[in-house]
């Protein structure tokens, strides 16, 4: 088989939660992978699983792929693929790969721990192969119906990884791995197979958890007559307590809807996961252009890794200082405090979060109650005030007045002025938010009028 001149990657999430930080971090190794190769990125719903897949779950995936930025080349969906994996069964089947075995997982379980009691790895002892037609017709008399099982050839499996390089998997210390359920349905590893051969996928990208996986799944691509595509297993990233995150136990902290909820920008999130892991040091990026760019698959170390919510705020915070004006105007007018791009600039580098530039902008037009330390120093300071127009220059211009005419300096000079006109003790430049502010209103605030 001839391999695919265009590189071909694939997100394949399952709909049953909500994507979290770990899910968008191979998400984003995939679509970066891609874009940098000139290839195509496809998004693939594994939904095969009817008991916890849902619309409402699928169509939450698309819109955290949205947020991110991540546009799919390729769109498909498992369970519109059912009679294509049927078709592969089948062939394995009349070739002796996929074989019944009628255990229940009781007895499964009883198999496994009389092993483990005698120092064995609990392995599949593949009693299911010495089955008699009669065994089997009995067994399907007593109401037993087969799970089936995929024949390892009991050998070493090598590939050479992008990211762990060579690796081995040894296929007599595994079970023969379960394919389709007793109830005749598809479990992960089939459809996924046989998904990745259809489409030409040319690289499978994903956490070092899947290695074992690998060997099987190469495995059974051969027996499926095609050649396997390649591999990189990154290292898997954990949550701030050091454990793996959970779709589900992580959903309110770190699912994506959570972030996005809680204000983080999407770029904030690509450019620390892009970067995590990686020798390179993290900083805020405002393209997923300029990412893949500069994006390195050999350069993802093999260590796990944690992600801090720290770091996330610095990067987001980041992202926010260096936004132009002409991304942020939308947004600002959707939160009513579009109030030009002086504004802007005054008050971007002091965001944690782009929701607080409305809380600034009611600061600059008010209304406003005043903090008067001292009535006295604050009326010297408002009969100090220069005429308009004012600019940048203009504080520096006051506060020397102000400075020569109460003889407060440093601090003792300015708090009480900020104060006085923000209510606040900390904040943007007031060389900057000065002239936004007013004569009107800074005289007000500074004779303790709520302007």
């Amino acid at each position: 088989m001839t391999a695919p001149s265009t590189v071909t990657v694939r997100f394949a999430p399952s709909p049953t939660g909500r994507l979290h930080v770990g899910n968008a971090r191979a998400a984003l190794f995939n679509w970066l992978y891609a874009k940098k190769s000139g290839g195509k990125f496809m998004l693939r719903m594994d939904d095969t699983d009817d008991e916890r897949s849902t619309a409402e779950f699928a169509a939450g995936i698309e819109a955290d792929m949205a947020w991110l930025g991540l546009s799919h080349d390729i769109f498909a969906r498992q369970s519109e693929r059912l009679a294509t994996y049927e078709a592969a069964a089948a062939k394995l089947k009349a070739e002796g790969r996929l074989y019944p075995a009628y255990e229940s997982a009781m007895e499964l379980d009883r198999k496994r721990k009389r092993q483990m009691a005698r120092g064995l790895p609990p392995v599949y002892d593949r009693a299911a192969l010495n089955l008699t037609p009669e065994d089997r017709a009995r067994l399907e008399d007593e109401g037993r119906k087969p799970h089936w099982r995929f024949k390892l050839e009991q050998v070493h499996t090598a590939f050479d990884d992008l990211i762990q390089g060579h690796v081995e998997v040894d296929g007599a210390s595994l079970s023969d791995p379960v394919l389709i359920r007793e109830d005749g349905r598809f479990l992960y590893t089939l459809p996924s197979v046989v998904d990745d051969i259809d489409f030409a996928i040319t690289h499978v990208i994903r956490g070092s958890d899947h290695i074992t996986n690998t060997g099987v799944q190469i495995q059974l691509i051969r027996a499926l007559g095609a050649e396997p595509p390649a591999y990189a297993h990154y290292s898997l990233l954990n949550g701030p307590e050091g454990k793996p995150l959970s779709k589900r136990e992580d959903a309110a902290r770190f699912s994506l809807a959570a972030l996005r909820e809680a204000g983080i920008e999407p770029m904030a999130l690509n450019s620390l996961l892009a970067r995590l892991g990686t020798p390179d040091p993290v900083e805020a990026c405002l393209s997923l252009a300029t990412l893949a760019e500069t994006f390195d698959i050999a350069r993802l170390g093999r260590a796990d890794i944690r992600f801090d919510p720290a770091d996330l705020a610095r990067v987001n915070a980041a992202i926010l200082h260096l936004m132009p004006y002409t991304d942020a105007k939308p947004r600002l007018a959707a939160l009513g405090c579009d109030l030009g791009p002086d504004f802007w600039n005054a008050v971007r580098p002091n965001l944690a979060l782009f929701a607080e530039a409305a809380d600034w902008a009611r600061i600059v037009e008010g209304p406003l109650a005043p903090v008067i330390e001292d009535a006295d120093f604050a009326a010297a300071a408002a009969a100090a005030l220069p005429p308009e127009p004012w600019d940048e220059a203009t504080w520096a211009l006051w506060t020397d007045a102000v400075k020569a005419t109460t003889g407060a300096k440093g601090k003792a000079l300015f708090m009480p002025l900020r104060l006085a006109l923000t209510g606040r003790p900390h904040g943007p430049e007031l060389k900057n938010l000065l002239p936004l502010i007013g004569r009107k209103r800074a005289d007000a605030r500074l004779r303790g009028l709520t302007d």
